[in-house]
């Protein structure tokens, strides 16, 4: 059976106040697939991710998400959830890690209204999926680091979505709930078509994770599965300085 295109970029060219941020950008990406997106910073990442939420239009060529413009997609048939960087909130703020959860529900109830049973038992049974259902009544300024972004993580999938974005997720974790992330990741696509997006400096983790690999630094500079953008990063001298945090001066090397 043949996939769907989810989110299909074409000569896509982005300026910033006179500056070029994103130059001659061509990508599809298929429905059920897990992306990375890597590069250095300042490469143009976050716009990327600005164009396919339609928090930004093009300066030329085109963008579609589920075949419509991202501005203007159906949100109702086409869910998309969200996971930003380090999700800003007030840790005094008192919301229990239920209550970001239901927020995710939203998209269904409105904003206005009350979640009612149908909503609270999808809101249990996301966050019995991800392990933090014990969790659910603690304030979410006082779950480590780890388990916040476990919360957040619920969050995004009690929207329902078709795509989740996911922005520099595992920042600040450690390799244990790391691995656990992207497994929950992963698990939830198993259960649907679930197509993932996640930006990431952790070159490591998301090339042990993704399905494909999409390499910027304002133009794309290699779009391919990860030993073949591993190989060609390891060698490629645009990259080297954050390539080599991850892997040391001798770069990546091909597993026997």
């Amino acid at each position: 059976m043949t996939k769907d295109i989810v989110v299909d970029f074409n000569h896509v060219y982005v300026s910033v106040r006179g500056r070029t941020v994103l130059e001659d950008i061509s990508f599809a990406i298929l429905q059920g697939s897990f992306t990375g997106i890597i590069g250095p910073n300042g490469a143009g990442k976050t716009t990327l991710l600005r164009l396919i939420l339609g928090l930004l239009e093009p300066d030329r060529g085109q963008v579609r998400v589920f075949g419509e413009n991202p501005v203007k997609l159906n949100r109702k048939k086409h869910r998309v959830g969200y996971l930003p960087q380090k999700p800003q909130f007030d840790r005094r703020f008192p919301a229990s890690v239920g209550d970001v959860v239901l927020m995710g529900t939203a998209g269904e109830t409105g904003l206005f209204r009350l979640p009612g049973r149908k909503q609270r038992m999808l809101a249990d049974e996301i966050m019995a999926r991800v392990g933090i259902l014990e969790l659910k009544n603690r304030p979410i300024g006082e779950l480590s680091g780890g388990q916040q972004q476990l919360a957040f993580l619920a969050g995004a999938l009690a929207s329902r979505p078709s795509l989740l974005i996911l922005d520099e997720p595992t920042t600040g974790l450690d390799p244990g709930a790391q691995n656990n992330f992207y497994k929950l990741v992963k698990e939830a696509q198993s259960k649907t078509q679930l197509t993932v997006i996640a930006v990431s400096h952790d070159l490591a983790a998301i090339s042990a994770n993704a399905h494909r690999l999409i390499c910027i630094n304002k133009t794309m500079h290699i779009h391919g599965s990860p030993g073949e953008v591993m190989e060609k990063l390891s060698g490629d001298r645009p990259f080297r300085c954050e390539f080599d945090i991850i892997f040391g001066s001798n770069g990546w090397r091909k597993q026997a």
